[in-house]
């Protein structure tokens, strides 16, 4: 080989050795560079679990509140439930002793023929009680009403408070796990 050719062939050779270092001084230059990124991110995203699996335990903790106070409510709805029974059923009694009152009404009746001095008075005292008759029923009748929504609303508890309960469970299954 003539010595011009091997002096190409030896630049040649030292160029592509040159190179070949330069690329690899760059590749470990990014491979560097990658790495930091990825520990950045990675503490990054381990910063936001943190946070995640702090929300999950509050929010825990809230659906807990949520569902005992729907409990209470609960509760105390079918007190007020029981009374709102109790009241219609004490408005049923004073509605059958109203009716007795017709009775009366007839007796007066006689006593103003008897006594016309105080006839216009037993006719204002007939109309009177026939009028508080009617407000009575209706009032009765106003009771059951209330009785019926106040069972309408105890019910939809009943229903949130299903609700609620099915929500909390995963979250109760996840914090034994939570740090």
């Amino acid at each position: 080989m003539p010595q011009k050719e091997k002096r190409l062939f030896v630049d040649m050779v030292g160029r592509l050795s040159w190179e070949t270092q330069l690329h690899l001084d760059e590749r470990r230059h990014h491979f560097h560079i990658n790495k930091i990124f990825i520990i950045i991110i990675s503490m990054l995203l381990m910063i936001l679990a943190a946070v995640n699996v702090y929300y999950v335990a509050v929010l825990y903790e809230d659906l807990n509140g949520i569902v005992d106070s729907m409990d209470s409510m609960h509760g105390n709805m079918q007190k007020v439930s029981s009374n709102m029974a109790h009241i219609t059923d004490n408005v049923k009694e004073f509605e059958i002793h109203m009716q007795h009152m017709d009775s009366i009404v007839a007796s007066t009746g006689t006593m103003a023929t008897m006594m016309p001095a105080i006839s216009a008075s037993m006719q204002q005292m007939d109309e009177d009680i026939a009028v508080m008759d009617t407000d009575m029923g209706k009032m009765a009748n106003g009771m059951l009403h209330v009785d019926q929504r106040f069972k309408h609303m105890t019910q939809g508890i009943n229903v949130m408070r299903y609700h609620v309960r099915e929500i909390a469970h995963p979250m109760g299954s996840m914090n034994p796990f939570m740090p």
